[in-house]
């Protein structure tokens, strides 16, 4: 059960979950095909799966949300900015937005910076030098849509201050954005309460 594909499809949405390279379940070939991939043909996956829709009829593929949670609040900001021309909108849950930030931010929280926690997060982020590319806040300029960031408070695996980043750039850059906080609730969701006002505040957007 997936409460916020449910909710989506509930109300009439098409709903796509492709399963990108580097995700979970399909064994540890398939992981590894993600590793660097960040912003390049992880993200290629889920605009691959939208044109597919679309030249079946399934979609109007000017009419397409992108939204996630964690890797897909990155994937909902890279959406907006790396692969332009695809989204008429997106929503970022407490998404990473600027992968050196977030690497810098993993390396205080370890003793060593080959702790397995920050060597699983650049297998996938690839190259040191090329985060910048990769870095939604980077590429704030090439923004094609508008976005949602919604992050919770408590949030110790990505902290808030990466949609805070976000939502800067993205004024500076004169891009429309919207930023929502919600007081106690944690990377995973957790807090009913305000799970249901981040849905009411998703669904109001998309609307």
């Amino acid at each position: 059960f997936d409460w916020w594909a449910q909710a989506m499809a509930s109300l009439g949405y098409a709903v796509l979950q492709p399963n990108f390279r580097g995700s979970a379940g399909y064994g540890p070939d398939f992981v590894t095909k993600g590793h660097g991939q960040w912003g390049r043909k992880m993200q290629t996956d889920l605009s691959d799966g939208v044109r597919w829709l679309a030249s079946q009829g399934t979609i109007d593929p000017k009419r397409v949300a992108i939204l996630g949670a964690s890797y897909g609040g990155y994937a909902a900001m890279a959406g907006a900015t790396l692969d332009p021309g695809v989204y008429r909108c997106s929503i970022a849950i407490a998404g990473v937005s600027d992968p050196k930030s977030f690497i810098d931010f993993e390396e205080s929280n370890v003793t060593s910076s080959k702790s397995s926690r920050v060597m699983y997060w650049k297998q996938f982020l690839g190259d040191p030098k090329t985060y910048d590319e990769i870095s939604p806040v980077r590429q704030a300029g090439r923004a094609d849509c508008p976005l949602l960031l919604i992050h919770g408070t408590d949030d110790t695996v990505v902290p808030i201050d990466q949609s805070k980043r976000m939502e800067k750039a993205l004024k500076a850059a004169g891009k429309p954005v919207e930023f929502v906080t919600y007081k106690g609730q944690d990377h995973w969701e957790t807090v009913g309460s305000a799970r249901i006002e981040m849905m009411k505040a998703a669904l109001a957007f998309l609307e």
